[in-house]
């Protein structure tokens, strides 16, 4: 009797005994640094409202085991190699655009289609919750963090209030589906990437460029365009994507503060906090000297929300082609779009 009572009293000891050395070594978590690249100049907006704040979160979370090391600037590739950086391992993090590479990723395009979404918050939530049933096929290569969109316009060297004018002009286009909107609109595109955006502007190599409206300023664009165009012409989807490698070996603790830091709730945070900011840069450029802020009629953004359909469908045959059911899938989105009030 004394023999199983001592078994009785020793086997609570020793779980709790096992159960505290599990909590030290979880307290422990081997430190690791996350290499997170991306291609904004470190003072702009979204570093501030997204990169900085996410990073600082996921340090505190992990009780400083996880320390997120940002590399801005294309300091570890072009901004069009982002999304290869993380799968190759060049960064553990990136920030990417999809549409930098036309046609690669052509479901999460549907995020770029004209007039679909008016608001950067919400519509990130929206484009994140519809996607991510989708990023483990289209993006299979990474481990998908999360995504969110910026909403943008037409910035230019004369007045634009009518698609018909786009005619012969030279545009930097923002993605693949708006550069096929300015194709259909009898424009030639010029594709260079945000940072160089300001040199072929400078330079004549283009007339206007469509762009989200800070940026406008804090990329220093704002010396090369004059006249900006008062409409949601646009939509860019931005994806954060992890090297699955550098993911695999973190501890189950680490784990879990990444998936916490990697969800619905942090991609409509991010979207609405940079949308809102950038948002913003409309009052900014309305109050600087020689800028003018270019209205329209109700009629004139029916014509360009005219001219927009066919991309619509354009979409849904590219979805198809790569083994998606556009149609079904685009309903989704809209679906998701409309219930949480972002168009």
């Amino acid at each position: 009797m004394r023999q199983r009572h001592s078994r009785s009293v020793s086997t609570p000891l020793a779980l709790a005994a096992a159960l505290l050395f599990a909590g030290a070594v979880s307290a422990q978590d081997k430190p690791v640094e996350m290499k997170f690249a991306h291609w904004l100049p470190p003072t702009h907006s979204l570093s501030k409202t997204g990169f900085e704040p996410w990073a600082k979160s996921v340090e505190a979370a992990s009780k400083g085991s996880i320390k997120v090391a940002l590399y801005p600037a294309q300091q570890l590739g072009k901004a069009a190699d982002h999304y290869d950086m993380a799968r190759d391992g060049i960064a553990d993090m990136t920030w990417v655009n999809p549409g930098y590479q036309a046609g690669r990723f052509p479901l999460i395009a549907a995020g770029e289609l004209p007039f679909l979404v008016g608001k950067p918050g919400t519509g990130s939530a929206a484009i994140d919750a519809w996607y991510r049933k989708y990023a483990a096929q289209e993006m299979k290569d990474v481990k998908f963090c999360f995504a969110h969109l910026h909403v943008g316009t037409m910035h230019s060297k004369k007045p634009i209030t009518e698609p018909s004018q786009l005619k012969g002009m030279k545009i930097r286009s923002s993605n693949g589906t708006n550069a096929a909107f300015m194709t259909l609109l009898g424009a030639t595109n010029v594709q260079v990437s945000a940072p160089e955006a300001r040199d072929a502007l400078d330079k004549g190599v283009a007339d206007a460029i469509a762009f989200p409206w800070d940026s406008i300023v804090s990329f220093g664009i704002d010396k090369a365009v004059k006249y900006h165009t008062d409409m949601r012409l646009y939509a860019s989807d931005f994806v954060w994507v992890m090297n699955k490698g550098w993911y695999d070996k973190l501890a189950a603790g680490q784990k879990k503060v990444i998936d916490d830091h990697c969800n619905n709730d942090w991609a409509g945070k991010v979207g609405a906090a940079w949308g809102d900011f950038e948002d913003g840069g409309q009052a900014k450029l309305e109050k600087s000297a020689g800028h003018t802020i270019v209205k329209l009629t109700p009629q004139q953004l029916d014509q360009w929300k005219k001219a927009a359909e066919p991309l619509y469908g354009q979409w849904v045959q590219a979805a198809d082609k790569a083994g998606f059911k556009g149609q079904e899938a685009l309903g989704e989105l809209r679906k998701e779009i409309e219930a949480r009030k972002a168009n």
